[in-house]
Parts: structure tokens; C-alpha cells; sequence
């Protein structure tokens, strides 16, 4: 069977959906029965010129075509059309309206239903809102057209159900897994001074975009210095752009301290920020699975995070939860999550029940069993 893979998000320098890429074709190269299929995976110049096929049957293919514009609509189905592909698997609601083949669809969140403000982008009132629209027609056809669509996380599918009135045997939870980080090594303090930080620290690791409420952690970490000092620092790790601009202007310029954003950190070091670190938080409004966190529980590091969505699905016992839209409550659980020992071990002993739950060899499985399911006898 010849299977087709939209893989132009593909690296974790993408962000989520780059990392699920990623950490899928890793797992689906090891997995014996997937070697009887050929993986035919699209992908955009940045990554081509550096990529090296994880197994002989992944073959990659030039599809150097941006994301969300009208080249995505008019010619990645011409480039996807001359491989002849028996299944195509699109990560993200992107899938182009005059796609004819058929397709498998992952739907990682709702967020554009969700979350629709124009601060979540660059445009101008009048282009973003035509540009909603026109992206909100691309996900209804999306849903509508797929063979069926994966999901992962029981919260986003419910979500798709009641929001688009697609029958629940259509959509498959397939959880993700948890990434393959180096857990094992020796600490090597200098590798965070190159970034600044200089005292123990809390971490975010992940975007700024709104949703993800780290305007709200800045007005708590401000409360929380106020109230017990300022012997440790906040560190957000994400790359830099728009919206960290933005949040750095708005929220933290000379008025908040103790906060350091590193910019884009590679996974050798992004290791380092996870076995250093004393707490991990995760302040999010919205969210359809919650990597970051499940990556911070495999080093061992206590996780606090907002009870919003999926969030207590996915980590279940091993965070304390707290009201994201209270700042209040968000400082208050930082302090708790400092200082309170034995929640400290309570989180980490219910961590070991849940990390086995996300393994990546278990997506893949459960993902190729759907691509042997759906093919075009079918």
C-alpha cells in the first residue's frame, strides 16, 4: 500500500503538530508490519535538504508549499495526485478543498472554533475576517470529507461530535506519546547560563499564543514575587516572534522581574531546562492533548497546570490543578508546588502510573492499523 503523509510541519521547531510528525514516522519505521507499505512523505525545502529517510520505504517528496494559502489549495493536490497513493493521512485541518483521494485526518483541537480573536493573529480586521472564514469552510470539508479522523484526546472528540454532527465511530483516540528526550545524562549546569538563567526556576515550554494564557502566569508570577520574593525565576521557553514580542512589551518590559524568554531551544538543550527545573506549569485556556507537561513528568519534574479542557483527562492525578483564570490561584499553586514536599511526591509517584499510557511505538500501532483499515477497497 502506498501511503501518503502531509509532512510539511514536520520537526519539533514546528511547534506540536511538528513534533506528533515527527515522533509518528520514527515509530512507524520501527514498527515489522509497517515495512510491507511504502510511506511517501511531503515535505517543505527547510527540512528536505536535511533529511534522512528513518527506513528504506520512506520516500520523501518535494512540496515546498506554504501553509493556509492558496498554493496549498491549488497545488499540493496536483503533487499528491502524481504519486498515486492508495491512503493519504493530512495532521491538521488543512486538507485542500479539491483533494479528491481519500484521507485520513488528524484533528489535534478546535482551537479556530475555539479561539477566534484576531489576537491569536497579524491581520488586519477586515483580511482576518475573511481569512476565518474562508479557514473555517477548509475545516468543515475537512471533517466532512475524511475517511475518518483521529483524535487524541477523548475532550476533542467530543468536541468535533457536538460541534460538527459527525457520528462518534467516525473518530478514533489515539493518544499521543511522550517525546524521546534523553532523561539519563549528567546534569550540565553551564548549558543554562548561556541562556541567562542564574536561579532555580519555574518552566513553560511551548508557543505564546492567547490561549495559551501565559499573560495570565506573568500577572501571577508578579503576585507570587511579591508575596514570597524573588529567589527563583520564571523561564518560558519558546521561539521568538510576534507573540512573545508582544508579551514582552504588554506584559513583562520593566514591569515584572525574574523572568527570562530563551528564544528556540534545541532538545539537547531543552533536556536541561526539564531535569534543572523545579516546577513545571502549564497555564493554558484551551488545549486538545498537552505535550509539554507529559514530557516534563518523564524528568521527574512536578507539574501544576490549569484544569481547562483535556488537560485533567490526559494528566489525570499527576498535576495539581488550578483555576487558569484566576491569577490568584495560579500563584498560589506555584508556591504550593514549590514548597509542599508531600504534594511533591504525590505527583510524582501518580506520574509513574500514566507515563506508559503515552508511548509513541502505541500511536503508531494503533495509527498503521487505520491505514490498513482504510484503503481504497474500502
Amino acid at each position: 500500500m502506498k501511503i501518503g503523509l502531509d509532512a510539511r510541519f514536520y520537526g519539533s521547531h514546528q511547534g506540536g503538530i511538528g513534533r506528533y510528525l515527527e515522533e509518528l514516522v520514527s515509530a512507524l519505521a520501527r514498527l515489522n508490519e509497517a515495512k510491507k507499505h511504502v510511506f511517501y512523505l511531503f515535505l517543505k525545502d527547510d527540512v528536505l535538504k536535511n533529511f534522512s529517510p528513518p527506513a528504506p520505504n520512506f520516500i520523501p517528496v518535494k512540496a515546498n508549499i506554504a501553509w493556509y494559502g492558496a498554493t496549498e489549495q491549488l497545488i499540493l493536490p496536483q503533487i499528491l495526485k502524481k504519486v498515486k497513493l492508495d491512503l493519504m493521512h493530512f495532521p491538521h485541518w488543512n486538507v485542500p478543498l479539491l483533494y479528491p483521494g481519500k484521507y485520513l485526518l488528524t484533528i489535534h483541537d478546535l482551537l479556530l472554533l475555539h479561539y477566534p480573536s484576531r489576537r491569536n493573529s497579524q491581520l488586519g480586521p477586515i483580511k482576518y475576517a475573511i481569512k476565518n472564514l474562508a479557514f473555517k469552510k477548509v475545516l468543515k470539508n475537512s471533517i466532512t470529507k475524511a475517511a475518518h479522523i483521529i483524535s487524541p484526546s477523548l475532550y476533542t472528540k467530543e468536541d468535533i461530535v457536538k460541534n460538527f454532527n459527525i457520528p462518534e465511530e467516525k473518530i478514533s483516540v489515539i493518544n499521543l506519546g511522550t517525546s524521546a528526550l534523553n532523561t539519563t545524562s549528567d546534569l550540565n549546569p553551564n548549558t543554562l547560563k548561556k541562556y541567562g538563567v542564574t536561579k532555580p526556576f519555574l518552566l513553560y515550554v511551548g508557543v505564546a499564543f492567547p490561549h495559551k494564557n501565559l499573560e495570565g502566569l506573568v500577572d501571577a508570577w508578579k503576585l507570587f514575587i511579591e508575596k514570597y520574593g524573588n529567589q527563583h525565576e520564571l523561564v518560558l521557553v519558546g521561539k521568538k516572534n510576534y507573540f512573545y514580542d508582544r508579551l514582552y512589551e504588554k506584559k513583562i518590559k520593566n514591569k515584572v522581574k525574574n523572568i527570562i524568554l530563551t528564544d528556540y531551544v534545541p532538545d539537547n538543550d531543552l533536556t536541561e531546562f526539564y531535569r534543572q527545573a523545579k516546577l513545571y506549569i502549564f497555564p493554558s485556556f484551551y488545549e486538545g492533548f498537552g505535550l509539554p507537561p507529559l514530557e516534563a513528568l518523564q524528568f521527574g519534574l512536578p507539574v501544576i497546570s490549569s484544569w481547562s479542557t483535556c488537560l485533567p483527562e490526559i494528566l489525570k492525578n499527576a498535576a495539581h490543578f488550578f483555576d487558569p483564570h484566576s491569577p490568584k490561584a495560579m500563584a498560589e499553586a506555584i508556591a504550593l508546588g514549590l514548597n509542599d514536599q508531600n504534594l511533591r511526591t504525590k505527583l510524582l509517584n501518580e506520574s509513574k502510573k500514566i507515563l506508559p499510557l503515552y508511548n509513541w511505538q502505541t500511536t503508531a500501532e494503533k495509527t498503521l492499523e487505520l491505514y490498513e483499515r482504510f484503503t481504497v477497497d474500502n
